[in-house]
């Protein structure tokens, strides 16, 4: 029996999305009758009927490309339901989409947005598949999202070339690491890398602590230098009660681009010792996927063929406890997994005397 598969990738990108499309096209045309329909842009491209025929040839020398052969743009699940100045019914285009394509299923490649429209097309009657990836990693469900790894990998050499200057130079060093809401690259990246002090969107720090820890590791163990690793959505505890756009509103009144400047200007300001910040930013989501990406791609992309291939829609592909399996898209739709406070990685490092400004 021939199906017909429409792949999109949403939301940001990153390493892995290359190597996940081909692990679903090579395993679909091994394991049934297949046809492909690249769609661009994500969503964009199923809202305005923006795709193309594809071929096996389409899906070769793909494995260690970075970014995505598709496109990818955000488009937020909030507004999905809303029709806006261009008078669109969001929903309905991508229903009539995927008509007009005459598909038999839906690929989904994204994150927690990506998931939550994924799921709600599915309730709409469409058959869809999800394939998670972030390098926030980040998605309920699943313990691991493929670009994870390749970012802790970037990010942790970053903290490593780090050390050398900030203890050249005798500074502290703050370097901030992508994560609004989850502060699983920057755990991962803080330890390996061996930060001083990590702070994480779910352990609000307290400013006068982490100062207390740098000037504890000048003092008290002769270091002339720290290394802050943040995630750029780290906050102080006094700020707990406010809401995210009222916290990057407070920075702005004061021209600071994120926490980590305003950071580096208070340790500066009471400690007197020079402080520099590091922002890598969208360069941890760039290049080749790492060897361990490849295969979890690899495996996540075949495991949903065969998903295709049983006709078990609904669903979206994840790895727990080193198995590949799936969960139905209702249970991962609207849950983001955070780091845990008292984490074992956590602990672990705190048990080495690293601070979490708590």
């Amino acid at each position: 029996m021939k199906r017909r598969i429409g792949i999109l990738t949403s939301g940001g990108d990153c390493p892995g999305l290359n190597a996940a499309i081909r692990g679903v096209a090579r395993a679909s045309y091994e394991l049934f009758d297949a046809e492909f329909v690249g769609i661009a842009d994500g969503y964009k491209g199923l809202i305005e009927g923006d795709y193309r025929e594809m071929t096996e040839n389409d899906f070769k020398g793909i494995l260690t490309l970075g970014g995505t052969i598709l496109g990818t743009s955000r488009r937020p699940y909030r507004n999905m339901r809303k029709i806006e100045d261009d008078n669109i019914n969001k929903v309905e285009a991508m229903k009539a989409n995927y008509k007009k394509m005459k598909l038999d299923c839906l690929v989904t490649l994204g994150g927690n947005g990506t998931h939550k429209t994924a799921n709600l097309l599915a309730e709409e009657g469409l058959n869809v598949i999800g394939l998670p990836k972030t390098i926030d990693n980040d998605i309920w469900g699943t313990d691991v999202t493929f670009g994870f790894h390749t970012a802790v990998d970037i990010a942790t050499d970053v903290v490593d070339r780090i050390h050398t200057t900030a203890n050249s130079h005798g500074r502290v060093m703050v370097i901030e690491l992508m994560g609004n809401k989850a502060g699983w690259l920057t755990l991962y990246a803080g330890v390996s890398g061996g930060a001083d002090i990590i702070l994480l969107p779910e352990i609000p720090f307290d400013l006068e602590k982490v100062i207390a820890m740098v000037e504890k590791r000048t003092k008290e163990r002769q270091r002339s230098f720290s290394i802050i690793a943040i995630a750029e959505g780290a906050f102080r505890q006094d700020e707990s009660s406010l809401k995210r756009k009222e916290r990057l509103a407070r920075l702005k009144e004061h021209n600071y681009p994120s926490t980590a400047y305003q950071l580096a200007d208070q340790i500066q300001g009471q400690t007197g010792l020079e402080t520099r910040v590091v922002v890598p930013g969208h360069y941890q989501r760039g290049g080749s996927p790492s060897p361990y990406d490849r295969l979890l791609a690899t495996q996540f992309g075949v495991y949903a063929a065969n998903l295709i291939k049983d006709e078990n829609y609904g669903q979206t592909v994840a790895m727990t406890g080193g198995k590949v399996g799936h969960n139905p898209l209702p249970d991962i739709a609207g849950k983001t997994k955070l780091v845990p406070p008292h984490h074992q990685i956590v602990q672990a490092a705190r048990d080495m005397g690293v601070s979490f400004g708590e």
